[in-house]
């Protein structure tokens, strides 16, 4: 085989994984808060059963890459549904009394099979960008010849396959390094929220960019403005909660200090 093959193959490789690695980051906090309010034992097995799953979508999208172009509506209600999450808590922690809060997480748990549902729809709603990019990529590798898989080649079949693998294997150690960081610094929590409402506005805009919706120019979602925009805020509000957590951590030692 020539090495000249093999490198074509490889740069286009390493090119997915880094993408997948950078759309990862959002997407990896978004679940890290949905499986948060499940008991400690159980967020590592909903995040691997909700992972698991995602793989296999991510593998049955491949084959209907045609039509998943098309489902703009599994985008708009991920936006709705990302959106919807942020205000709820927002307003159930800063409007709703503290106290009816914690009475009704004492009466409620959430649902373990329904937070794993809730990871593999939101690894969705995020892969179809990534894949619908991974696949732009491939086309453009010299096919193989050797045999076709989904209406593609197998060589360039294989290359968005791991680069996507790879991508839902980052999004689980990311995933546990934000729960882990959530724990340490619960302040932490509202800025996590505002990260997943922002994340739903991008998904809203994409969306909005749909060929089929037409509301914002098609180029918009990916254009470098937006994405320096989308970036910034997102570095804003990671930052300034840091900032306010760790103040808040003080305060809390000081005043246990302050009690003993």
């Amino acid at each position: 085989m020539d090495i000249s093959f093999l490198v074509e193959y490889g740069v286009v490789l390493v090119v997915l994984v880094v993408l997948e690695g950078l759309l990862a980051a959002d997407n990896a906090m978004v679940m890290a808060v949905m499986v948060r309010e499940l008991p400690h034992e159980k967020q590592k097995k909903a995040l691997f059963y909700g992972l698991l799953g995602a793989f296999i979508l991510r593998f049955g999208a491949l084959f209907a890459i045609s039509l998943l172009a098309n489902i703009w509506q599994v985008q708009a209600v991920g936006a709705a549904y990302l959106v919807f999450l942020a205000l709820h808590f927002l307003v159930r922690k800063y409007v709703v009394k503290k106290a009816e809060v914690h009475e009704k997480e004492q009466k409620a748990s959430p649902n373990f099979w329904w937070t794993v549902v809730k990871v593999e729809l939101s690894d969705l709603a995020f892969a179809i960008d990534s894949i619908l990019a991974g696949v732009a990529f491939a086309i453009t590798l010299t096919p193989t010849g050797w045999a076709t898989i989904g209406g593609m080649d197998i060589g360039q079949f294989v290359v968005v396959f791991l680069g996507g693998f790879i991508g839902v294997v980052i999004m689980r150690f990311a995933a546990n390094g934000f729960i882990k960081l959530l724990a340490a610094r619960p302040g932490l929590e509202t800025g996590a929220f505002l990260i997943v409402g922002w994340v739903g506005v991008k998904l809203a805009v994409i969306t909005l960019c749909h060929e089929r919706v037409g509301v914002l120019p098609h180029d918009v979602a990916h254009s470098t403005l937006w994405t320096m925009i989308f970036w910034a805020v997102m570095i804003c509000i990671a930052v300034s909660a840091w900032f306010f957590s760790g103040k808040e951590a003080v305060k809390k030692n000081k005043s246990k200090n302050f009690s003993q």
